[in-house]
């Protein structure tokens, strides 16, 4: 009589994880996706059990937490490590333990339930202990942790330490996001083939072409419809999130979703007793298409305990406005005018320091410029709080130039090996953060103007990619950095927010190119990209929002004529691209006329208005035939509300667009719809208006959530870069 192996389930957001005992060695992963009652998961044993064709293993081989090929598994090792070169092999003797934590337990007031695999292998040494959490808003996030513990033999070499969770036959296709500086975010779909699909990241950083997601679904799955697999590697550093299709399939599985720290030839070697603990992997599965993977990702950020719940401040930046021209009275022109408009936060970006009047020289010498500054930065700081303004200052903490004071005095304090230095890019190179003193130089450098001027606000940059990224230990030997570089600069993060726990942070990258949540566990927005046109902007906001609140994606109004792409944008297309996220203007707008700053100051009031909506509830995007036309919304939790953008961006195809859902609505409620009309008016190309549009611009309309979102409203007819916001309330 066959005895049933011993299951362990944990669920949350209508899903669960099953893993099956495996005496063997590590446990087994039956299930992962949509919920089962306790019945329905014992019976997946046998429903599942797979045949043995021939020319394959002798009987059915498991895909474990940890699959690696003493498992019988011939994919890409989640484990995979060495001493000097042997020990490759481990047995594992595994234990599988369930925790669970109440909403009141919890950090963050989230239900969370934990399986946690511990496991040794007297051959190899080393100890394994994987963590499996699943919250309420049904996001797994994978850990997995590996210990030498052996003191009487060689140190174990890190190969890679991945997470990996099965998908099933169903899952067809992948979608993940590509890209470069000033076009980040950019989606590419393909078949779910045989073979691996790797988007690996060797930049130092995430990078601007990092897929902030690698999503794997049913056929033609979209925001709204479709069943969809999830994985986001939550590291800074060198990375990879991967899809893989084995003709054998995977276990009782088709495929397999993972990711993991990309790590060098040596970068991870454990002494006795050492331990390295691998970046977290969160996986998120949806019945409801990305936009269900959305929801759970943005659910899960804003239970974070140190998750910021004041209103974002509205943000005037001073890039786009005077670049290193920091002249005193000119920017105090901006922030009188800034806070006439109704702007909360006034930024100082580069340029105000050491002898940093262009890009080519000064970076890291972190003191006020006596030049520009001979009374320092106060007379600035003042006039901008008196105005009732926050004032925020950029930084750029792990780079430097080599025309530098700081590097003529620490020339051992630049990242790069014995050889000499790393190609040069933006005229930079990165600071080793790893070297106590340079650590101690940036920490108590910028903690020290965060004091003396009561900075609210830094926007950190992290401008150039990290090649060659190595230094020199004790022994005066040139080891791989990256991975030790990143956790120096999360340490640098958490002692500054220790420091100063009311001084918030913006992750800025040259733009988008430094995203992920183990970042954003530590700041609180990051500048989506260096790109200000608004017609590219639609595309890049729309993918970053697959991971990132609107609350936390910088969207700021630029000049008419766009500094990377050379293209001018009407005023009010600017506007409304810009309306739902971290809002802000990145423009002299000294040189707007009247007219443009009313329409800025009746902007930012609809902005502030809607703000509350705008950065709490859920969000939603229209599927709809023409990519050009675009729909997509936020909705209060409680379905009372809800505001919507329809934006053009180039010349449909057709006369008429037709209807156009208005998705993610209570169906059993009326809504009133409204056009506001604060920050203008589209211009149409058509002779007569939908029906509806006048009663919009009036009263407003009455219709039900159901109706809307199965038939929708006849979309008017726009010309290319129009728009217009919706604004729904229960009638």
């Amino acid at each position: 009589m066959t005895t049933e192996p011993a299951l362990h389930v944990i669920r949350g957001g209508g899903n669960c994880l099953v893993l099956a005992d495996n005496p063997l060695g590590l446990p087994e992963v039956v299930h992962w996706g949509s919920d089962l009652i306790d019945e329905e998961a014992r019976s997946l044993v046998a429903l599942t059990g797979m045949p043995v064709p021939h020319n394959a293993l002798d009987e059915p081989w498991p895909l474990t937490v940890a699959p690696n090929p003493s498992d019988g598994w011939r994919g890409t090792p989640a484990y995979a490590v060495h001493r000097a070169g042997g020990s490759t092999t481990p047995r594992w003797v595994a234990e599988v333990a369930r925790t669970a934590q109440s909403a009141a337990d919890a950090p963050g007031g989230s239900a969370i339930e934990t399986l946690t695999t511990r496991a040794t292998a007297d051959n190899s040494g080393l100890e394994l202990v994987v963590t499996q959490t699943l919250d309420e808003h049904g996001v797994l996030v994978v850990r997995a942790a590996l210990t030498n513990s052996r003191d009487d033999a060689a140190p174990v070499d890190v190969d890679s330490l991945r997470a990996v969770l099965p998908l099933p036959s169903r899952a067809t296709e992948v979608l993940d996001l590509g890209g470069r500086w000033v076009r980040e975010r950019s989606p590419q779909r393909s078949e779910l083939r045989e073979g691996t699909w790797v988007r690996a990241g060797r930049r130092g950083r995430a990078g601007h072409d990092a897929t902030l997601l690698m999503l794997c679904g049913t056929t033609g799955f979209g925001f709204r419809t479709g069943e969809v697999w999830g994985a986001h590697t939550a590291w800074s550093g060198n990375h990879e999130t991967y899809a893989e299709r084995l003709a054998e399939g995977a276990g009782r599985h088709a495929a397999v979703l993972g990711g993991g720290e990309v790590l060098a030839p040596g970068e991870i070697r454990l002494g006795p007793g050492e331990t390295y603990e691998a970046p977290s992997v969160f996986f998120v599965h949806s019945t409801e298409g990305m936009d269900g993977v959305t929801r759970g990702l943005l659910a899960h950020q804003r239970q974070h305990p140190g998750y910021r719940r004041t209103p974002r401040p509205v943000t005037l930046n001073t890039w786009e406005a005077v670049y290193f021209d920091t002249d005193l009275d000119h920017l105090k022109e901006l922030a009188d005018l800034a806070a006439e408009l109704g702007v909360e936060r006034f930024v100082l970006d580069d340029g105000w320091f050491g002898s940093r009047r262009n890009d080519t020289r000064g970076l890291g010498d972190w003191t006020v410029s006596t030049e520009v500054w001979p009374a320092g930065l106060a007379p600035l700081v003042d006039h901008v709080k008196g105005k009732g303004l926050q004032f925020g200052l950029w930084f750029e903490p792990e780079m430097v130039n080599p025309d530098s004071d700081l590097v003529r005095a620490q020339p051992d304090w630049v990242l790069a090996p014995q050889a000499g230095h790393p190609r040069g890019s933006r005229h930079q190179q990165g600071l080793d953060l790893t070297h106590p003193g340079a650590f101690a130089h940036l920490l108590e450098s910028i903690s020290a103007l965060v004091s003396e001027y009561a900075i609210d606000y830094l926007k950190w940059d992290h401008n150039r990619d990290l090649i060659e990224a190595v230094a020199s230990d004790v022994e005066a030997v040139d080891r791989p950095r990256v991975h030790d570089q990143t956790a120096a600069a999360y340490r640098l993060f958490d002692a500054l927010r220790e420091r100063h726990p009311d001084l918030e942070i913006e992750s800025c990258a040259s733009g988008g190119g430094r995203v992920d949540l183990e970042i954003l566990a530590r700041t609180d927005r990051v500048w989506t990209s260096d790109c200000n046109d608004a017609l590219e902007r639609v595309d890049i906001q729309q993918w970053t929002g697959l991971l990132v609140p609107p609350e936390r994606m910088g969207t700021h109004v630029g000049p008419a004529l766009s500094h990377t792409t050379l293209r001018t944008v009407g005023l009010d297309f600017r506007l409304l691209v810009a309306l739902t996220g971290h809002a802000g203007l990145e423009w002299d707008i000294t040189e707007a006329d009247d007219a443009e700053r009313a329409a800025i100051a009746r902007w930012i009031a609809l902005h502030k208005e809607l703000r509350p909506l705008l950065h709490s509830g859920r969000v939603v995007r229209a599927d709809l035939p023409d990519d050009r036309l675009r729909v997509s919304g936020v909705v209060a939790e409680d379905g009372s509300e809800a505001v919507f953008t329809v934006l053009q961006t180039a010349s449909a195809p057709w006369a008429s667009p037709g209807s156009v859902p208005l998705p993610g609505l209570d169906p059993d409620r009326t809504y009133r719809i409204r056009v506001r009309d604060e920050i203008g008016l589209p211009r149409f190309v058509q002779k007569v208006p939908p029906a509806w549009w006048e009663a919009a611009l009036g009263e407003g309309v009455l219709a039900t959530g159901r109706a809307l979102a199965v038939v929708g409203l006849a979309a008017p007819v726009l010309s290319p870069a129009q728009g217009f916001v919706l604004h729904l309330t229960t009638a």
